[in-house]
């Protein structure tokens, strides 16, 4: 084989490689399996930003998602969303999401959802924003959150092998409110 047909080869692979990495977007920790942590981007003043991704535990014993940490943010909180009475309601859940052995817990738009609070600057469409999860057994992980566009649906997962990923209802997340969460 020719130096050249050597060197495209090669830079095909890693192309190939690269994509791969980039639409898997997956991390583990222990039993713990993370699926595509995404944000959407954030207006200049926004005083929060929503944080979503899949956690599947593949172990025989539950774990416990305590909470995180960023550099993008002043804190990292779990919150809940639910309709009552046709108003969304959102609450901070402060002992922690419970990951039961051999099952899936969805954070999504318009049900739990990780809340970055007072964010350091907006979050743009196509950054990546460092994150650290902490569970109560498995210990940390460091992920990435993808940022799509502001308003953006949940990311199309087709593509990408999230075998046991519950399904998402994002009608709760169609009619942004005027209190700081619109789209989260």
């Amino acid at each position: 084989m020719s130096l050249l047909k050597s060197l495209l080869v090669g830079a095909a692979l890693t192309a190939v490689a690269a994509t791969t990495a980039a639409i898997a977007h997956d991390y583990q920790v222990a039993d713990i399996h993370i699926g595509h942590p995404w944000a959407r981007a954030t207006p200049p003043q926004a005083k929060v930003a929503g944080a979503y991704l899949s956690i599947d535990n593949n172990g025989q014993s539950p774990d416990r998602l305590l909470g995180g940490s960023t550099p993008a943010a002043r804190a990292v909180e779990i919150h809940s969303s639910e309709i009552t009475d046709g108003v969304m309601r959102m609450r901070q859940v402060t002992d922690g999401l419970a990951i039961p052995a051999g099952e899936s817990v969805a954070l999504a738009p318009g049900g739990y959802h990780l809340m970055l609070v007072d964010p350091v600057e907006p979050l743009q469409d196509g950054d990546r924003v460092p994150l650290t999860l902490e569970f109560e057994t498995a210990g940390s992980v460091a992920v990435e959150l993808a940022v799509e566009a502001m308003g953006a649906p949940e990311p199309d997962h087709a593509a990408m092998d999230h075998s046991g990923m519950p399904a998402e209802d994002d009608a709760a997340d169609a009619a942004p409110d005027d209190d700081g969460h619109a789209g989260h």
